[in-house]
Formats: structure tokens, sequence, C-alpha cells
């Protein structure tokens, strides 16, 4: 009986599923193939697994009838994990950069269009809507900005679909947008932080200029941390070899003097350099420097640690280490008790070998998991493993 009531739940949520969007097999290759052939669009979900806003497109939105109704019947639909296999490539030539984005390309592999982040049902369908007119996609509203637009809301809107893939263009588009502007309100102060990319950034002037507008909503010790923050990344940017992948320390520990300390300076410089060992994909190296950063973690917050425990799971194998991921895990939970970090010590234990802890640790974080609506269905596996 409990069989029977099984198999019907699966297959009603077979159907369900069935109901919204249809995402195609195969490779890129034979997607642009196909679209070319029937003369549609290809829409990618341009996904990574870690991602949680990606994980609710999913659970809440691509299953509904509407979408699937309007995506099926126009595009061809397909998700790419932008880490894994060709994604990796695909990521590269269209420059993703965020998660979750959405391409919408030609037979051509032509970018037509793209927005991204997680939207309810109407807005969505509005997405898809606009990738079909001619006037509303990217290179439309491109060239009507180099063409002289200076409406405020067809600003701010081309701002967000190109903050994360063309800073530099994004950098235009906003100075012209805060030329425009005689007093900031809170979106305008979220937009210039997040198109600013370092003190090189056209938009840092505005940044400086501003300063008064800026501080009547902000205040002044958040601005001058966040001019800090924004002088560092410049001192990163300028101290990293990107074709030879090496650091010029003297350059980076002598600029960051000028407003930090030697002790100050000598620990930014080993974050950077963990940071960018795991951008790199050298996990020995990342390894041995966040062991060595986080001798004592007694001050980094909950979300800081699980991060970092999380990345030892995914990515290191030495046991001790593992061990010690262990201890930030633990931690993190000590701080404060969620699904993320109980998962994340529930997989890690499963990975020293300590069956009898994962499993207490993988039934709390399923516990706490559904009590706060989060998908849990990667942890259920782990459970189901032990």
């Amino acid at each position: 009986m409990k069989k029977t009531a099984i198999l019907s739940l699966l297959f009603f949520a077979a159907i369900a599923f069935g109901q919204g969007i249809k995402f195609e097999e195969g490779n890129f290759k034979s997607l642009l193939a196909k679209a070319k052939k029937e003369n549609k669009l290809i829409f990618v979900d341009a996904y990574a697994v870690w991602c949680g806003p990606c994980k609710l497109m999913v659970k809440n939105v691509f299953p509904l009838k509407p979408v699937g109704d309007h995506y099926n019947a126009r595009f061809i639909n397909a998700k790419i994990d932008m880490e894994k296999g060709e994604g990796i490539d695909l990521a590269k030539k269209y420059n993703v950069k965020a998660f979750p984005t959405y391409l919408f390309i030609n037979g051509d592999g032509e970018e037509v269009h793209r927005t991204l982040g997680y939207v309810e049902e109407k807005d969505f369908i509005q997405f898809a809507k606009d990738a079909e007119d001619p006037s509303k996609t990217l290179p439309a509203l491109k060239q009507k900005f180099e063409k002289g637009e200076n409406n405020p809301e067809f600003l701010k809107n081309l701002a967000g679909l190109t903050m994360y893939n063309d800073a530099d263009f994004t950098g235009r588009v906003l100075d012209r947008y805060f030329n425009s502007k005689k007093e900031f309100d809170q979106e305008d102060i979220q937009m210039l932080f997040s198109g600013i990319q370092n003190v090189e950034s056209p938009l840092y002037k505005t940044f400086q200029t501003r300063k008064a507008d800026i501080t009547k909503l902000l205040p002044v010790e958040k601005y001058e941390a966040f001019d800090k923050n924004l002088k560092l990344n410049t001192i990163f940017k300028n101290s990293y070899n990107v074709e030879n992948k090496t650091w010029n320390d003297n350059y980076f520990l002598t600029e960051a003097q000028k407003f930090l300390s030697k002790e100050e300076a000598e620990k930014m410089l080993m974050r950077a350099k963990a940071s960018r060992a795991l951008r790199n994909k050298d996990f020995a190296t990342y390894e041995k420097l966040s062991l060595e950063l986080y001798k004592d973690y007694s001050a980094a917050g909950s979300e800081e640690l699980n991060s970092l425990a999380w990345n030892f799971f995914e990515n290191v194998i030495t046991k001790s280490s593992l061990e010690t991921a262990v201890k930030w895990a633990q931690e993190s939970v000590k701080k404060k008790e969620e699904y993320a970090n109980t998962d994340t010590l529930a997989n890690l234990y499963n990975k020293i070998g300590d069956k009898k802890n994962a499993k207490i640790w993988a039934e709390k974080s399923i516990a706490l998991g559904k009590a706060a609506g989060q998908d849990t269905t990667d942890t259920e596996k782990i459970l189901k493993g032990l």
C-alpha cells in the first residue's frame, strides 16, 4: 500500500513537471542545428549546482504551466552547468559570471538577449517576449544607448542587464544615469556600489563627487569602508598577472600599507592568493593558505566558516585537513544553526567516514531545510546512502 502511494506521488510529480519547461538533451552543437532548422532561439538556463536562486527557479518557476506553454512553443530550451563539461567553454564565450544567467541565442550561436537572477512567473515570461522583440533585445538596447537615449528608467534597466558581463559598458550607462540625477535614493546607491569595480572605474569619480549625496543615506563609516575596498581591489588587480598566474608581492604590500598595517596587508595578500588559487583550481595551494589563515577562526562569521568548510569538502582530500574543516563547520553551526551549514557538516562527516555523525546531521539538516521551505533533495541522497 505504501509503495503504491509513493509511485502515485512520483507519477503526479512527473505530470506536474511535464507541464513546465521541457529541456532538451544533447550537446550545444546539436541544439544550434535544431534551432537553425526550426528557426527558433535557444533559451539557456546557465546555472551552477551550488547556486541557491538557480534551485529555486527549478522548484518554483520552471514547472509552471504558463511558463512551459510559452517557452516550449517558442524556444529550444537547455539547462547547462557552466562549471562542468562544455559549459566551461560556453561560460567563457558568452561571458557568464553570475547565476542564474538566462541566454537567448540564435542558430548561428549569436547572443540575442540575456537576463539574470531569480524572478517570478510574470517577469520570466516577459523576458522571453523581450527576446523575441527586435526592439527590446540587448543589442537593440545598446544601440539605442549609443544614439544618446537618456531616459533614467531605460538606463537603469540596461545597467541591470549588463552589470555582470560587461562592466565597462555598464560604467558608461550608469555614468549617464547618475549625471541626470539631482538626488540619490537607496536603489541608486546600491546600483552605484554594484557597478564600481575599483578606483579605475569611470564611476569612481561619481562616487567621490557625490559623497555628500551618498552619506545622506549611508553612514560615513560605510562609505569609507567601501572606498578602502575599492582601493584594495585596484591593488589586487594590478598585483596579479593573469597570463602567467604570478603575484607581485612587493607592489601589493607597498601599496596596501599606505592605508593598512603591515600585518593587515600581509593577511590580505594571503587571502587574495587563497581566493585566486581556488579560482585557478590549485587546490593544494588553497588548502595550505586556508589552514594558515584560519588557525584562529573564533572571530570568523557563521557564513564565512560554512563557505570555507564546504570548499574543503568539495576540493580537499587530506583527512587531517578535512577534520579541521569539520571543526569550522561545527563552529559555524554553533554560531547560527541552519540548513546550509548542517548540510555541510553532514557531508564532511560522511567524507571522513564518520557515518554515525553524518546520519545525525543529515537528519537534522533535512528537518531544518523542510521547516524553512528549502530543497533538501541532495541531503536526502546522503541519508539514503548511509
